[in-house]
């Protein structure tokens, strides 16, 4: 009983992953059902043009094809993510009267096979009128800029403001004034699986909808309001996932239009989205044009911040206001700001939407601020570490009216990663490291819909075996939680990990949760599972102490399967022969354990954050200005760590994506359309691509994480492109202020440079 704990702590493989290593997960793309038909979904060619007709007719007497829906086989609803603020939802998903960017849904057909869905698409006929367009954010907000949605001044969705402190008066004392534009660009979530979804409506009323979502709560109660339907006639089911990253959050149209049209004829239907459609048809990461005045001491103290952010929404405003948001309030992470200020503007354009994507706005923020600060400190001769020190957040630091940080291990992170470049010494030439830092949130307190429910539930059902049954309605979509809330009900409960099940993501049958966004589940779901094994066992040991003979039930604990007094380890019981007398001695009656989470405003948006400190080592070639990454060292503390290999496939994963996001990923448009729409021409980097990387965990403890848990994975997707970007800087001295960072850009910047100090001379 050494040991402080039995299974936290320990490397262990996914509960899921022999189903996935071994082909036998079937995921919604495999799913058919008796009867099932294939649909697939009409799209816009145009960016902004007005509906005159559609005529469905030839379509419909095609043989094959058993349904065709447009908008007037709808409710008439817009659609939306923000049910508390009706203005907000302003997607139709099936265009009744106008569309708004190329990809735009029209109609769907269901048929015997997808060949002749495809066929019947052909055969519906649209009569459209083409209506002027704007194509970014800086021309949206013109005077004389056509308008995305009738009545919206300057197509501003949304505008966001924070701020604390005297801004102006503190630009005043300051020595240094710093002000930088910045260009962050947008991103294509590029899950191996596309958007799908199977859905079955019964004669009965029922409807069940299979669906690769993040979020199946969220998914039920949006169909829900999209059919006309109540929740509880409604059954969503996530089947394993491949990959989310944001992108399959809200209800797309793949889910909505497979449930109309089953709806319409009672047998399934199924729709995957061809991978093109999944690059032009669904959201996509926000882009930002960004203004930020830094200004600090001679000693390194930063007075004031002032940051003003313009997002491009694209079409309509799906998650794209949190958005707008998050960038504000991650711009002030993670140093201690004594006067802040962020201006937000989110302006519509007619262009896919953009929306949620890992990180949230943070890596956009982080790639501005860390460039900032590296750039200030060389204003003032100082290291870029040692100005991290000076102004870096400690524990129980308050960011003003924002959010409370208990426990943070910055300093220790930075102190990390000062050990490794002074160990590398001396760098050859074109060679250089840089560094960014970053925190994160665990869980956003954020509630679009006002639920009633819990932010996660759980319930644990033993067996008269002592088998464990876990019902959560987290999701999990490649991240690991269903191991990692397996492991925490495991070790509170006192069994082994082997002795639980999970039931996962079925509304049916599991709590509500509001779904895998913002690192949430870990700490949110974590705490729900750990509570709800903590009444399961409660009621264990109730029993336990009777029939040993114990007065006090906290004598008594639950480890490796047996039940032991405290202060006497070596007089113990069976767990699994208790639970059977137990349930044979309450006339049969089950053991359910309950729990539930919801972090009543502890800080304004989440009850804890992650910190680290991120280094990368770049070769630049002069002449060509290709850069290769050498390395990525990141020192990291999520609180008490749950699964070690966990976490290490976590952040690899998470700086592989940012890597991609800093150096090739990118959506160029023309006129609205995407130039790049396939895996052929959009460039992601690959394994192959990989740098050397290390992880070194910094040991913290967060008081409301579930034994200390916390965030791990998502925020270390935010400090790359920043830590690249001071790499170059490091390595030939340009600076590179819009993402993604290319070899053209590098040379261009290189150029100029050189021409400057030949002027110079």
């Amino acid at each position: 009983m050494s040991e402080k704990y039995s299974v936290i702590g320990k490397n262990v493989h996914r509960v899921d992953g022999t189903e996935k290593v071994t082909g036998t997960a079937k995921y919604t793309f495999d799913i058919v059902l008796p009867n099932m038909l294939y649909g697939k979904i009409l799209r816009s060619p145009y960016t902004s043009a007005k509906i005159v007709s559609i005529d469905t007719s030839k379509a419909e007497k095609m043989e094959g094809v058993y349904a065709v829906v447009t908008a007037k086989d709808t409710i008439h609803k817009k659609q939306g993510i923000w049910r508390r603020f009706p203005e907000l939802c302003d997607e139709e998903i099936l265009c009744s009267t106008k569309v708004r960017y190329i990809g735009d849904p029209v109609a769907a057909v269901a048929a015997i096979d997808e060949y002749t869905a495809e066929e019947a698409l052909n055969l519906i006929e649209v009569e459209y009128e083409p209506l002027p367009a704007v194509y970014s954010q800086l021309e949206a907000i013109k005077e004389d800029a056509p308008q995305v949605h009738d009545g919206v001044e300057l197509n501003i969705n949304v505008t966001r403001h924070i701020e604390w402190g005297d801004v102006d008066e503190a630009f005043k004392e300051c020595d240094v004034i710093r002000e930088d534009h910045f260009v962050c660009s947008s991103q294509a979530h590029m899950c191996m699986e596309t958007h799908c979804a199977a859905a079955s409506y019964s004669y009965d009323g029922k409807l069940t909808v299979w669906a690769s979502t993040q979020a199946s709560y969220y998914t039920q109660v949006l169909l829900a309001g999209m059919l006309g339907m109540r929740e509880g006639d409604i059954r969503v089911i996530k089947p394993p996932v491949g990959g989310g990253f944001g992108g399959k959050f809200e209800l797309d149209s793949a889910q909505f239009c497979a449930a109309l049209l089953s709806k319409k004829i009672c047998r399934p239907v199924r729709i995957v989205l061809t991978r093109e459609e999944e690059f032009t048809a669904t959201k996509r990461r926000t882009p930002i044009v960004y203004t930020s005045r830094i200004g600090a001491k001679k000693d390194g103290t930063i007075l004031a911040k002032e940051i003003r952010g313009i997002t491009d929404g694209g079409a309509y405003t799906g998650m794209g206001a949190t958005a707008l948001y998050l960038t504000g309030f991650f711009s002030s992470f993670p140093y201690k700001y004594p006067n802040y200020r962020y201006d937000g503007y989110r302006a519509y354009t007619n262009t896919e939407p953009t929306s949620a994507m890992r990180g949230f706005g943070a890596p956009q923020a982080v790639f501005v601020g860390e460039q900032q600060i590296d750039l200030i400190a060389k204003d003032l001769g100082i290291d870029p570490i040692e100005i991290r020190r000076i102004n870096g957040m400690v524990p129980n630091y308050e960011v003003p009216g924002q959010a409370f940080i208990q426990s943070c291990g910055l300093h220790q992170c930075l102190d990390k990663i000062d050990n490794y470049i002074k160990g590398r010494g001396k760098l050859p030439a074109n060679r250089g490291i840089g560094v960014a830092a970053y925190g994160f949130m665990s869980g956003g307190i954020f509630n679009w819909f006002d639920t009633p429910y819990a932010f996660s539930s759980a319930i644990v059902k033993l067996s008269i075996d002592g088998k464990v049954d876990l019902f959560t309605g987290a999701c999990d979509i490649g991240q690991g939680s269903d191991t990692t809330l397996s492991m925490i009900t495991a070790e509170e409960l006192g069994v082994k990990l082997s002795d639980i099940r999970i039931h996962a993501a079925d509304t049916a049958i599991c709590p509500a949760d509001l779904g895998a966004w913002g690192s949430r589940e870990t700490l949110m779901n974590g705490n729900a599972c750990k509570m709800a094994a903590a009444d399961a066992k409660r009621q264990i040991i109730e029993f336990a102490a009777a029939k040993m003979g114990v007065n006090i039930v906290h004598d008594l604990d639950i480890r490796d399967g047996w039940i032991y007094l405290a202060d006497r380890p070596e007089r113990k019981v069976s767990y699994y022969d208790i639970v059977r007398e137990a349930i044979r001695g309450r006339d049969g009656e089950t053991i359910i354990g309950r729990g539930h989470y919801t972090p009543h405003r502890k800080g304004m948006i989440s009850p804890a954050y992650s910190f680290g400190v991120q280094a990368v080592e770049v070769d630049v070639d002069p002449e060509t200005g290709k850069m290769k990454l050498i390395n990525v060292v990141t020192a990291h503390e999520s609180g008490t760590v749950i699964n070690p290999i966990g976490i290490t496939g976590q952040l690899e994963g998470a700086i592989m994506m940012a890597g991609g996001y800093a150096l090739c990923e990118d959506q160029p448009m023309d006129q609205g359309k995407i130039l790049n729409p396939s895996l052929a021409d959009y460039k992601v980097i690959r394994s192959l691509d990989m740098p050397k990387t290390e992880i070194i965990e910094v040991d913290t403890y967060e008081p409301e994480g579930p034994f200390g848990a916390k965030e791990a994975g998502e925020g270390l997707t935010n400090p790359t492109a920043g830590a690249i970007a001071n790499a170059v800087r490091n390595a030939v001295g340009v600076t590179i202020t819009s993402l993604p960072i290319t070899p053209e850009k590098i040379f261009m910047a290189m150029q100029e440079k050189k021409a400057k100090e030949k002027k110079a001379k």
